[in-house]
């Protein structure tokens, strides 16, 4: 779980790194185009499952949310200090949370009515309305998170019913198909060195996956959850130090909260012995 936080940090302050020297648009599309090659190895289960009208249906719109989220993602990393987006990612299973309880028939017990009004309280710490400026980084960090968290609960729906691989395919598959026409309405011919970077950043959110997965076959949720709050100490030490921004306590505290929420659902799920709705990780999956 140590080598996957580190990975995603890696990979989103890569993202950083890229500043404005292409379209957000464009960055997430390449990103996704070039990853393409990591699911080379699913394509004989994809031709072998038997997809549905229904399973079409559902990779398509999941495929859509999972586009949008990315797209306002990589232009949330223009706006807003590394630290504030890896801290209001946490938000994204906490949406998933209460979108299984209208969506998929899931009970909102006391114990999670709290854990969210905690997360809010976080989201709150972090954004600080009416003592700083909301800037539209932070509204797009918070679309993110609810866009994304769309795309798990539809990930949850499809996983029970094709294999993980098939599922994980062809998300990559539908989010660069709708990426397309959006990344070719603002294309500009992009530099070797912002190629390379960008593949770079497919191999580190393909390695963060496998390490998340490794890390989830040798322990417990509960075990491996806390790790995951050291993706927000490394967010906020690379923001210092390489990219010059300032130290905002209020983000980590928040961060903090909205993780402490998090942990304390997914720990409750794993006690009660159900199917966590929860994603098992609050890395940002891009």
């Amino acid at each position: 779980m140590l080598a996957a936080g580190f990975s995603f940090v890696v990979m989103t302050a890569l993202v950083k790194s890229l500043g404005t020297s292409l379209h957000p648009i464009q960055s997430s599309f390449l990103r996704y185009a070039l990853g393409l090659v990591f699911v080379l190895p699913a394509i004989r289960p994809l031709l072998n499952a038997k997809l549905t009208p229904r399973h079409w249906a559902l990779f398509s719109i999941r495929g859509a949310l999972h586009s949008v989220g990315v797209m306002l993602w990589f232009f949330a990393m223009t706006q807003i200090p590394l630290a504030e987006v890896t801290a209001m990612n946490y938000l994204t299973p906490v949406y998933v949370t209460l979108g299984a309880v209208i969506f998929l028939g899931e009970k909102l017990a006391l114990r999670r009515i709290s854990a969210v009004i905690v997360a809010v309280i976080g989201a709150a710490i972090i954004l600080r309305p009416g003592f700083r400026e909301i800037s539209s980084g932070h509204l797009a960090m918070l679309a993110t998170a609810f866009l994304l968290g769309g795309s798990y609960l539809l990930a949850k729906v499809t996983v029970d019913e094709v294999s993980p691989a098939v599922v994980l395919t062809m998300l990559s598959v539908w989010v660069t198909i709708a990426l397309t026409p959006f990344a070719i309405a603002v294309w500009t011919p992009p530099s070797w060195s912002d190629i390379g970077v960008l593949f770079v950043v497919a191999c580190f959110a393909t390695a963060g996956h496998y390490f998340m997965t490794l890390a989830l076959q040798a322990a417990p949720v509960a075990v491996t959850q806390p790790v995951t709050f050291l993706q927000l100490i490394w967010a906020t030490l690379l923001g210092a130090l390489v990219f010059d921004e300032g130290v905002d306590i209020w983000v980590v505290a928040g961060g903090s909260l909205i993780l402490a929420s998090v942990s304390f659902i997914t720990w409750r799920e794993a006690v009660l012995k159900r199917r966590a709705i929860t994603p098992h990780s609050i890395a940002p999956k891009l």
